[in-house]
């Protein structure tokens, strides 16, 4: 059994589907989850890493974790409550789904640390800017065609969520990855100008690129994100260390082709943009 948290968003929908395609037999979990979540067959709990009793009922039989915390979780949460709980019960090996931003320096690592100090199997995934981000911009796309967003010019690679999905998929089921930290990026920096012609490309019709200012960027953020994860956000994006647009070889590494375009996500997600 492999239990899944988060797994109603981004990462954890694809990471639950290719589980399953593997035949393994998966624990869908998240705060808010039920059974229209998720497809026939596949138990679901509700839980919460802030309350970490309520992960107890999920790791019943359970040989490997995927843990992914929410932004706010990230910036302030403990985690070693949870581990707490998950070391013990019969959970083997554990895959955290980190930052970029924790081997750039940007993040704490205090979650990472939880983890490793919990004495089970570990492997830490560092994914850095996710493709689906721009969806924020979806509204506008949709009624005026706009994209907004600080840094236009400023490019880093941003990495589709299956291609997490699926090396999350391979370092749970597989072998070796014991004590491993994954970097994963998408192919190339791409910039956000660019990241809206590649959606106008895809709808076929022209969007046009407004700059928003830093401040800009941040009151808008912070409407969803808390401080911390704001100012770190905008210091990759606005100011990328060279470690931060570098491209990482382990997506291709780990899953044997090279990781997704931000034009295949843009092509496969596009209705949310029409």
């Amino acid at each position: 059994m492999i239990v899944v948290t988060g797994a109603t968003g981004n990462v954890g929908q694809p990471l639950v589907r290719a589980l399953v395609a593997a035949g393994e037999q998966v624990t869908a979990v998240a705060r808010g989850i039920s059974e229209l979540d998720v497809s026939q067959g596949v138990r679901h709990q509700r839980a919460d890493l802030a309350e970490p009793e309520s992960l107890k009922p999920a790791l019943h039989e359970a040989e490997a974790l995927f843990l992914l915390t929410s932004p706010d979780f990230m910036a302030n949460g403990d985690l070693s409550g949870a581990m707490n709980v998950v070391r013990a019960s019969d959970v083997q090996r554990v895959v955290l789904l980190s930052s970029h931003g924790v081997g750039t320096q940007r993040h704490p690592s205090h979650l990472e640390d939880a983890v490793k100090q919990s004495g089970l199997e570990w492997t830490m995934l560092r994914p850095g800017n996710f493709a689906s981000n721009t969806v924020q911009w979806a509204g506008l796309v949709r009624t005026r065609r706009v994209v907004t967003a600080p840094f236009g010019d400023v490019a880093v690679p941003a990495i589709d969520p299956a291609d997490i999905a699926e090396v999350a998929a391979a370092t749970l089921r597989g072998t070796g990855h014991e004590g491993k930290i994954y970097t994963l990026t998408g192919p190339a920096p791409i910039s956000p100008r660019q990241q809206a012609a590649a959606i106008g490309a895809a709808l076929g019709e022209s969007v046009r690129f407004v700059e928003q200012s830093r401040a800009e960027a941040r009151n808008q953020m912070l409407e969803y994100m808390p401080e911390p994860v704001v100012e770190a956000t905008l210091g990759a994006l606005g100011s990328p260390s060279a470690a931060e647009q570098r491209v990482s070889p382990d997506v291709e590494r780990l899953l044997g082709r090279p990781p997704r375009t931000f034009a295949e996500w843009a092509e496969r997600n596009i209705a949310a943009f029409k």
